[in-house]
């Protein structure tokens, strides 16, 4: 159902907050604007549900499904970053931080919100790479020689401890 539509642009209006999306129909080659409201937003909203809520609703659905998840938690953030009084330089700088994968980070530490935007990140970024049969450059049983020449010696997983049962 989404596939006859191909998402352009993305963008946000901050006064009533709502996501805008230039799309473009294949069939007929005519780009389209759709303006969809984040009604009762304010900025204790939970970001999550909001997108959640978002992506249920019948009438937006198919717009949602073609922008990835990341993309609409961020642009949602910015929205509630400007509610609070944050101006979009400092948003789109703490966003861009945010959206890094680093992977000494400990994830961990970091608040809900970041995580979930870490690992829709994390998930989009697998989904583009994922080579599925049919796909070219598909091999059905890859076998791969790592270097083994540092090695680190674990008690837990020599052959001669017992087990504690």
């Amino acid at each position: 159902m989404s596939n006859d539509i191909e998402l352009k642009r993305c963008g946000i209006k901050f006064s009533p907050p709502a996501i805008v999306l230039n799309y473009l129909i294949k069939d007929s080659g005519k780009m389209h604007r759709r303006t969809m409201p984040l009604r009762s937003f304010n900025k204790n909203s939970n970001i999550e549900k909001t997108v959640e809520e978002l992506s249920q609703n019948q009438r937006h659905k198919k717009y949602i499904d073609c922008m990835p998840k990341f993309q609409l938690l961020r642009l949602v953030t910015i929205i509630r970053d400007k509610l609070m009084g944050m101006s979009l330089e400092e948003s789109l700088a703490k966003n861009d931080e945010i959206d890094k994968l680093d992977p000494e980070e400990d994830l961990n530490k970091v608040d809900q919100e970041v995580l979930q935007r870490k690992k829709s990140i994390m998930e989009e970024t697998f989904e583009k790479n994922v080579k599925r049969p049919g796909d070219p450059g598909y091999v059905y049983d890859v076998e791969v020689d790592f270097d083994t020449g540092a090695l680190e010696a674990c008690e837990w997983d020599s052959e001669e401890s017992d087990p504690e049962f």
